[in-house]
């Protein structure tokens, strides 16, 4: 379908987001440096933990809060989350949670029915979505350290730029800082874009998410995103061994040590009852060990996809068939 014209506020704001550009100078400017073993290390391990802050604290804990923790750890996931340069935690929940209402319609707010650059960049980058409203995520704005560092959120970067420059001088900020961020950027907006329009699909949702092994190693987990909105409840996105989810592993470990508790997984009524021709692959079968990872190496069926003209207008709210939360306050009152 066509979308109408955005309004002014969808319009990029090239002078507001000149800093946007200027990281992406700056890391080419480490790239052109000359790279080092010292300096790969450290671009490789920030990209890392902030990519779990982000995936496990912005994504899977505030947005959808699939697992429980304490005030403290809350606090820590937030912090960290800053540290990733994607604004603050009730920002980035309460946007994200209007995309899992709207998912794919002209009120989504960052559809890849709208082209590859808006649902990767554009959106980011326009006037219209730069703040938020607290009465949207009442469940979290009740905290008033997590609206500090909202309102705040440029201490965390701050902090951890002063840091990449005691450890390794310039190019420490230059790798350490800025070439990871840039990469941490894409790689989380690749959620939005690519794992939209490329992949493979297992359940027949109302949108178009697929899941990508391609996007799962960058984000350390967030490319099954079909398994995801079809299920956003759960903390563990890649539903079956071979679906690589890194930031779930790391909760499970969080969770033996008394971290974090309730992590939530898919329950077998999805796992079997929505996808027999991949539960059939996690039940013991006959002919031995070859057949079963023969079987194991066949993909799914990909089911007939789902949409219809009313969902597709924004007529009416997309609500997924599993009954996952979405963005409604109401849905989240009874969360910690």
């Amino acid at each position: 379908m066509k979308y109408a014209s955005p309004d002014p506020g969808e319009k990029i704001n090239w002078l507001s987001s000149v800093p946007f550009f200027g990281f992406h100078a700056l890391a080419v400017a480490a790239l052109l440096i000359g790279v080092d073993r010292a300096s790969l290390l450290l671009c490789g391990v920030l990209y890392f933990v902030r990519m779990f802050f982000i995936t496990a604290g912005y994504h899977r804990y505030f947005s959808h809060r699939s697992f429980k923790t304490g005030r403290t750890m809350q606090f820590l996931l937030a912090l960290g989350g800053t540290t990733a340069v994607q604004k603050g935690p009730l920002w980035w929940a309460a946007h994200h949670r209007k995309h899992h209402l709207y998912a794919d319609t002209d009120r989504d707010i960052h559809s890849p029915q709208r082209g590859f650059w808006w649902s990767h960049v554009g959106w980011f980058l326009c006037d219209k979505y730069k703040t938020v409203d607290y009465k949207d995520i009442r469940d979290l704005a009740k905290y008033p350290e997590l609206r500090f560092l909202d309102r705040q959120h440029w201490l965390g970067p701050a902090v951890l730029l002063i840091v990449c420059a005691l450890v390794g001088g310039y190019r420490g900020v230059l790798f350490g800082f800025f070439l990871s961020t840039v990469l941490l950027w894409h790689a989380t907006f690749a959620v939005n874009s690519i794992a939209h329009l490329f992949g493979r699909r297992r359940y027949a949702t109302s949108d178009t998410s697929r899941n990508s092994l391609l996007v799962a190693l960058m984000t350390n987990g967030e490319g099954w995103h079909n398994n995801h909105h079809y299920y956003p409840t759960s903390a563990r996105q890649g539903f079956f061994w071979w679906e690589v989810d890194l930031s779930y592993y790391l909760l499970y470990g969080l969770s033996t040590v008394g971290l974090v508790h309730d992590v939530r997984t898919p329950p077998q009524r999805i796992l079997l009852g929505h996808a027999p021709e991949v539960a059939r692959r996690t039940l013991p079968s006959r002919g031995g060990p070859i057949a079963r990872i023969g079987a194991s190496l066949r993909g799914p069926t990909m089911p007939a996809l789902a949409i219809d003209a009313d969902r597709l207008s924004g007529r009416h709210p997309v609500r997924h068939q599993t009954g996952g939360i979405g963005a409604r306050p109401e849905d989240y009152e009874d969360c910690e």
